[in-house]
């Protein structure tokens, strides 16, 4: 079966973006050890999930990317690999397909990726997207969690894990320090019963 990871930059308090969606701290702590690592994972991937508004954002930049003669040569290899994976987008408006390869789900959010993980082919990564991810991690899709975590504090901004209707149970399989200070870390859903937040008592003392 394949398998579906969700792969994130994170701020250190644990923020996707900054609250009007900013990602500046992101791109400038980006390095060439972190691109060799997203080279890696893109190389056991085919597809990708995106949510409207992350595609939106993305398929301009990189489509765009193969014609530019002045990127490096790390983001040529990362631009040609996001160019011919297959891009799924979740959404229920009409989006511009300006980037080859991609196409609107088709089924339910449950149903279309229980399908594609049933399915040949390599893994399954989602970038960005946090409704999208949200939806995912509620449907306990999810295969394995790669947190990119920043040395930054946003303070405030979008957080990756949110409304969640119990605690979910995580085993770390794997972690890496990369230039500038990125720690990057492996997760695995547990065989650990989760409990309901209902059920979770708290000792003050």
């Amino acid at each position: 079966m394949r398998k579906l990871i969700v792969s994130m930059n994170l701020s250190l308090d644990g923020l996707m973006s900054g609250p009007r969606q900013e990602l500046d701290w992101h791109i400038e702590s980006w390095s060439e050890a972190m691109s060799d690592k997203l080279l890696d994972m893109l190389d056991l991937a085919d597809t990708l999930l995106l949510g409207r508004v992350t595609y939106e954002a993305m398929a301009p930049y990189w489509s765009f990317q193969p014609l530019s003669a002045n990127i490096p040569r790390q983001d040529q290899s990362i631009a040609d690999k996001m160019n011919r994976h297959t891009k799924i987008v979740f959404t229920h408006q009409p989006i511009p397909f300006c980037w080859k390869n991609t196409r609107i789900a088709r089924q339910p959010l449950t149903e279309e990726i229980s399908e594609l993980k049933c399915g040949p082919g390599k893994n399954i990564l989602v970038f960005g997207s946090a409704k999208l991810v949200s939806s995912i991690v509620q449907s306990k899709l999810v295969d394995e969690y790669q947190l990119w975590i920043h040395p930054v504090l946003l303070g405030k901004g979008i957080p990756l894990f949110n409304n969640l209707l119990k605690t979910i149970n995580l085993k770390l399989t794997g972690s890496a320090i990369l230039e500038p200070g990125v720690v990057v870390l492996n997760y695995c859903p547990s065989t650990k019963k989760a409990t309901p937040f209902s059920e979770v008592t708290f000792a003050i003392g």
